[in-house]
Order: C-alpha cells, then sequence, then structure tokens
C-alpha cells in the first residue's frame, strides 16, 4: 500500500502554477521596439490638410517624383466608393513610409504607414472615395520620395459614370 504525504496536485494548482512561470518568463522579453513604434509622432497636421499638395508637404516637407518601381494596384471602375480596395508594393530598397492620398475627398491624406526595416513595403487598404478622381500612391525609400498615380472612376450603384 502506498501512501502520500502533503497536498494533492489538483488541476488548479498546476494551472497557477504555469502561468506563474509564464509571467516570470515575461519579464526578460525586450518590449522597447513596441514602445518605440508608440512614440512616433502622428502627422496630425497632414491629416487635416485638404489639397493634396498641401498634405504631401505637411507630412514630407518635399515633392515626389513619378517612378515605374512603385506599382499601384487600384480598380478602374469601382462600384462602391465606400470601399474601394488599393493596394501599393515597390521595388524599391529601404523603403521607410508608404502613404495614399485622394484628391477630391474632403481631406486629401487616406492613410500613412511607416515600414520598419526588413520589412516588405507592400500596403493594401480600402478607402471611401466620393467621386471619381486620383489616387495617388507616395513611397519613401532612401530619403527619397516616388509616386504612381490612377484615376479611380466612382459609380453610382455600378451603373457607369
Amino acid at each position: 500500500m502506498t501512501t502520500t504525504t502533503g497536498p494533492h496536485p489538483t488541476r488548479r494548482l498546476i494551472l497557477q502554477g504555469a502561468a506563474s512561470v509564464a509571467l516570470i518568463g515575461l519579464g526578460n522579453l525586450p518590449f522597447a521596439p513596441a514602445g518605440a513604434a508608440a512614440n512616433d509622432k502622428y502627422p496630425e497636421e497632414a491629416f487635416k490638410q485638404k489639397s493634396e499638395a498641401d498634405a504631401i508637404k505637411a507630412l514630407y516637407g518635399k515633392t515626389a517624383e513619378p517612378s515605374d518601381k512603385v506599382k499601384l494596384d487600384a480598380p478602374e471602375i469601382a462600384e462602391n466608393g465606400a470601399v474601394v480596395p488599393i493596394a501599393v508594393t515597390t521595388t524599391l530598397d529601404k523603403v521607410t513610409s508608404i502613404s495614399f492620398f485622394v484628391a477630391e475627398n474632403p481631406n486629401a491624406l487616406a492613410a500613412s504607414y511607416k515600414i520598419p526595416d526588413g520589412t516588405l513595403p507592400s500596403v493594401a487598404n480600402r478607402l471611401k472615395m466620393a467621386k471619381t478622381t486620383n489616387v495617388v500612391a507616395i513611397v519613401e525609400a532612401d530619403g527619397k520620395l516616388y509616386s504612381a498615380t490612377k484615376e479611380v472612376k466612382v459609380t453610382v450603384g455600378g451603373c457607369g459614370g
């Protein structure tokens, strides 16, 4: 006959022990990259601009040159202006940001992304567009700005326009 002394391990005790070990292990992880990203300044002034040129100047302080290395994928005709799918990819090196501008929207800057080192420079989004206009994607790479532009026709109910 076998006898044991002391408390019997229960499922609750095992789970509490596992949780304690996991929390102690989290204390050794570096959380600096997440904190550093949280300290990036929000480009509030750029998002307030009405014109595309003013928004680009407020965000970057310089102008962009058209480039065939920036590929903007957007539909020629958007049947629903509330959700226009767009995507940007580039073969440029040292990409630090990608931004989308919609010229005829109330605020020209639609979205802006910081691209960390080692990240694939590809971004997709769904934009809201009030009417037919140009969509401009700007890629900041190695301190220079490169752009791609495409006109997107917004139809009402998909009936042409």
